[in-house]
């Protein structure tokens, strides 16, 4: 699997909605309604990243705030996969 270069991540970045290029990885906060909501979201992408057999860091805090960090870990970087899952959770967050 092909590891993307900054310029390509970069790029790739201006499709999606609030993400960002950090610490080698794409991460993006998404602030929900409440605790429920936000374990729901939680729920919904991990169904999601399973399907995809890829999986991100998830980060619940604050009660209503979950981060999500995605890297190919056995790429040792970013890939195209991590943006597709970006992707699908960017039509869950707008379910």
């Amino acid at each position: 699997m092909k590891v993307l270069n900054n310029d390509e991540i970069l790029e790739r970045l201006k499709s999606l909605n609030g993400w960002n290029f950090s610490n080698n990885k794409v991460e993006r906060e998404f602030q929900l309604n409440s605790f429920s909501d936000s374990l729901s979201f939680i729920i919904k992408v991990g169904i999601e990243a399973e399907k995809m057999d890829h999986h991100p860091d998830i980060l619940l805090h604050s009660w209503n705030k979950v981060r999500i960090f995605i890297s190919t870990h056995s790429a040792g970087g970013v890939t195209e996969n991590d943006f597709k899952l970006a992707e699908k959770i960017e039509t869950i967050i707008n379910e």
